[in-house]
């Protein structure tokens, strides 16, 4: 997407309200930072984001990166919880392929048991991003092939039907409810989400025509369940607030520049400050992939960010928005997020 200082023309009306807004947060490393100051101040945010009425927070699951500090999702989410209140804990998401299903029911039982009523347990397939990576943690490409088994082995042991391993129980989850998303990435993911009655969390990845297509065969697919009775479906975006709409876009560079780097070096680096990554000599190649990852994200002022996030959403069919920003100034992050939060929802 491009920039929304100026409203978008001939946009469908906005919801009515407009979305749930929610945050994602990838435990970002600074440049010259202590990997282990990132965890701490995603604990910090998450009690921010509550403060500022956000309806949930999510941590994210990364393996062996240099520029995130978030490896282990559920233990992230259970200091997150212990540190807030009232604001929805989840990750988004657990890997499946990278553990055993009975070992993830096992941690999200003890999460809602501990924080009834609050925890989410977004699920993916992604792998780990490299093959060291992928046999550290035991598993290789072809380990995201059982998804649908090894999620329905999950989903089992809370309901108390699993019958992968006849006479195993996950104590203390089973007949728990800990909220399942399914993340809509890789072929057939939304569907399976719609026949297991599972929320979908999807992305515009391909662009808002396909995302709208995505929704619309989850839709179709739904099946109520044991986990929902309606589809509901989240979209994750990377957004960025400021009081103008060039003071938002550079907010997104230090990430864009990252996604650059890792995209051609095969190395995702620490952040660093909008103007250094601005003023580096890139390659053809790197300078494409930098502005084809800040148009992907959304950013400009508060009141257009609120009114395009009412229109993508009413478009494509979703209740609410997970929003990202990963940026070197944690100040002006959170700033963009306040302003985001505080913003008028757009007009009925």
């Amino acid at each position: 997407m491009t920039s929304v200082q100026e409203a978008p023309a001939a946009a469908p009306a906005p919801a009515p309200g407009g979305p749930r807004l929610s945050v994602l947060d990838r435990s970002s490393i600074r440049e010259g930072q202590d990997p282990s100051r990132a965890v701490r101040e995603t604990v910090e945010f998450a009690r921010a984001a509550e403060e500022l009425g956000y309806h949930r927070f999510w941590v994210s699951e990364h393996h062996g990166v240099p520029g995130l500090a978030g490896p282990a999702p559920a233990v992230l989410a259970m200091a997150v919880a212990e540190r807030t209140s009232s604001i929805r804990v989840g990750t988004g998401g657990v890997m499946l392929p990278n553990h055993r299903p009975l070992a993830v029911a096992e941690q999200f039982g003890v999460l809602e048991a501990l924080h009834p009523g609050r925890i989410d347990m977004g699920l993916g397939r992604s792998l780990a991003f490299t093959s060291g990576i992928r046999r550290a943690l035991g598993t290789g490409r072809d380990s995201a092939a059982d998804f649908p088994e090894r999620l329905a082995e999950l989903l089992g042991y809370f309901t108390g039907d699993q019958h992968d391993h006849p006479g195993v129980r996950a104590y203390p989850g089973e007949g728990l409810r800990p909220s399942p998303f399914l993340l809509g990435t890789g072929e057939g993911s939304a569907e399976l989400a719609g026949r297991l009655g599972l929320a979908l969390v999807t992305a515009p990845v391909r662009g808002e025509d396909a995302m709208a297509g995505t929704v619309a065969r989850y839709r179709e697919a739904f099946r109520p369940s044991v986990w929902g009775a309606e589809p509901y479906v989240a979209v994750s975006l990377g957004v960025a607030v400021a009081p103008t709409g060039e003071q938002a876009r550079r907010l997104l560079v230090p990430e864009a520049w990252a996604q650059a780097y890792s995209r051609t070096r095969g190395v995702f680096p620490p952040l660093e400050p909008a103007e250094r990554a601005a003023e580096r000599e890139m390659t053809p190649r790197q300078r494409e992939y930098l502005e084809e990852s800040v148009a992907a994200g959304l950013y400009g002022t508060p009141d257009r960010v609120r009114a395009e996030l009412a229109r993508l959403t009413a478009r494509v069919g979703a209740e609410e928005v997970l929003v990202t920003l990963s940026t070197y100034d944690r100040a002006e992050m959170l700033d963009s997020y306040r302003m985001l939060a505080e913003a008028p929802a757009p007009a009925r």
